[in-house]
């Protein structure tokens, strides 16, 4: 390989590294720590809410029930 694909290849190798190692998880700045604590909670808890909404959905749980609720004799 000549010396600009090596240096092509490392370069991409080291921006890599570098997203993922300060992607998402890096505090916004100006961001205290409590403020990326409150962050992350909702964003886990939004996530959590859609996940439980998804299953409900496919469980036809989203729809009230057509289902009679007298007892039938």
């Amino acid at each position: 390989m000549n010396k600009v694909s090596v240096r092509c290849t490392l370069f991409v190798v080291a921006l890599f590294m570098v997203l993922v190692g300060f992607g998402c998880s890096a505090n916004q700045p100006g961001e205290t720590a409590a403020e990326a604590r409150r962050r992350h909670h909702r964003v886990m808890r939004i996530n959590n809410q859609e996940f439980w909404s998804d299953i409900d959905r496919a469980l036809l749980l989203d729809k009230p029930s057509k289902l009679t609720d007298m007892r039938l004799p």
